[in-house]
């Protein structure tokens, strides 16, 4: 019998964060995060990371578990996420992972194999060279050509992501969609479009609040062109250090960028099979919510 596993999917903004620690509450569940900014220590405002507060006791895993001079891509994710599910289970609990990177929601979720290709530093280097002379649209016109199915859910202006997804296009084997190996139950939170945007932007006027601007100006001296650092939110505010924005036309350009990426994930979402949508809007939508799982478990 596989295992038991909640996903739990859905736009940036959506409310993730506080869904998932109140099943895991309700259900006795631990939640893995399936966030690519999140694994790195100290970049904490501008990945809206989990506090101690609002985790409520719950215990999180896939947060701080890198340094931000290291790299993390899907393969390592798909791999800390089995031996975190494990451990879960071991527990006699229930994994419940939350996030919304589409490469490992694709990987995992899917049961994709993108042929687990290793860095091709020179290949990175080219690339890196091709979009500075030409800009990221090129990269991304390359990769539409030839592995489009490689852009769903990603950030297309996340340099890094990009340049990975060309490496496994390039140099990976086929990708393949092998026979998942749990028992997953795919959550999907939606909004309306508008509530969601105005999510975000209040969102995204907190973290400015809250130190951002600083928090990006600290990481930057320390660790310069970093993996996390192409997230948005850093990157508008690295552009608005160097001189190249202003700082309201940063803030707006995070608004912008990430009421953008949050469009992208949910047409990601609507691509795949078999998720249960959840309208975060309708009259005892918790209570159904419940109401499936249970169903879910007993079965």
């Amino acid at each position: 019998m596989k295992d038991k596993v909640i996903f739990l999917l859905g736009p940036t903004g959506c409310g993730k964060t506080s869904l998932s620690v109140q099943l895991a509450r309700d259900f006795d569940g631990e939640i893995i995060s399936a966030d690519s900014v999140q694994v790195f220590k100290e970049f904490d405002i501008g990945s809206a990371k989990v506090t101690q507060e609002e985790m409520q006791g719950v215990e999180h895993y896939g947060i701080d578990i890198k340094s931000p001079t290291e790299k993390f891509s899907a393969s390592e994710y798909v791999e800390y996420t089995k031996d975190c599910i494990a451990k879960i289970r071991k527990k006699g609990k229930l994994p419940i992972i939350a996030g919304g990177t589409g490469l490992y929601v694709k990987a995992l979720a899917c049961g994709y194999n993108f042929g687990g290709t290793a860095a091709n530093y020179a290949f990175r280097e080219e690339m890196e060279r091709l979009i500075e002379n030409e800009g990221i649209e090129k990269a991304v016109s390359i990769l539409q050509q030839k592995a489009p199915a490689l852009l769903d859910g990603i950030d297309m202006q996340n340099k890094v992501r990009v340049i990975r997804a060309l490496e496994i296009a390039n140099f990976g084997s086929d990708k393949k969609q092998n026979e998942c190996e749990y028992d997953f139950k795919l959550l999907a939170i939606i909004r309306p479009r508008q509530q969601l945007y105005e999510r975000i932007n209040r969102r995204v006027d907190i973290m400015v609040k809250d130190g951002l601007f600083d928090e990006v100006e600290k990481l930057y001296k320390k660790y310069g062109d970093c993996q996390p650092m192409s997230a948005i939110g850093y990157r508008e505010v690295k552009s608005f250090i160097d001189g190249q924005l202003t700082k309201t036309d940063c803030i707006e350009k995070i608004k912008q960028n990430t009421r953008h990426y949050a469009k992208r994930q949910l047409t990601f979402l609507r691509g795949m099979e078999n998720v249960e949508y959840v309208d975060m809007t309708a009259n005892g939508c918790y209570e159904k919510l419940k109401e499936s799982i249970e169903l879910w478990l007993k079965n």
